[in-house]
């Protein structure tokens, strides 16, 4: 494949494990979420996740061409508001990934099985221009950190009570937790979600805590 830079997309990519994750990151620069196979099924936390993202925005589905991807793609449309998701489709290609010893149940190569040259082409129309990226805001670690949701010792509190704000899943960890607040918040959103945890611990109990290195 000619070389290229990595494409910063307009939406959050969905596939079905953190191989694909993993191939699809050599072609994108965006947030790639995973529904960890049929999993997904049985986590109401990741269903909440998914569900609070489309409601910021639509998220491409890309999974399996096999039986089990369609059943994962279905399955989740089902759950998701009408509309947020886009469907876009690798070909059927018969083969085996590199690592795998067999051949899966219906010989096809899933996500990670695929070219780059050809992920890169069909996601490159939903590539973002200015101010379109997945990413609304620019919150990272330090910032966390600052406020008191990293580092401290009531910091998993504080993310709970961050995530309960924002309509996020509770059980995040802070790396999933700053993804997600960046897609679904961005600066301004968690700034307002930061006072309102503030306000439920209390002025006396969060400056306390809050880190003064700013």
């Amino acid at each position: 494949m000619e070389k290229h830079e990595r494409l910063v997309l307009k939406y959050p990519v969905l596939v079905e494990g953190k191989y694909d994750r993993i191939k699809l990151s050599n072609v994108v620069a965006s947030p790639i979420l995973t529904a960890d196979g049929f999993a997904v099924f049985n986590s109401p936390q990741k269903k909440k996740l998914l569900r609070r993202l489309t409601q910021a925005g639509k998220l491409i589905l890309l999974t399996d061409s096999d039986s089990g991807g369609r059943l994962i793609r279905n399955k989740l449309k089902g759950y998701l508001p009408p509309g947020s998701t886009i469907d876009l489709y690798i070909p059927k290609l018969p083969g085996r990934e590199r690592r795998k010893s067999k051949d899966s149940k219906e010989g096809l190569l899933g996500v990670e099985g695929m070219d780059d040259r050809l992920l890169y082409e069909l996601l490159a129309g939903y590539a973002a221009s200015v101010g379109e990226s997945a990413v609304r805001g620019e919150i990272d670690t330090v910032r966390l950190y600052e406020d008191g949701f990293l580092g401290g010792a009531d910091s998993a509190r504080r993310r709970r009570l961050l995530a309960d704000e924002l309509g996020l899943p509770d059980d995040l960890s802070a790396k999933a937790l700053l993804q997600a607040v960046n897609l679904v918040a961005g600066a301004a959103g968690y700034e307002k979600a930061k006072l309102k945890v503030k306000e439920r611990l209390g002025h006396l109990e969060y400056g306390k805590y809050e880190h003064r290195s700013r």
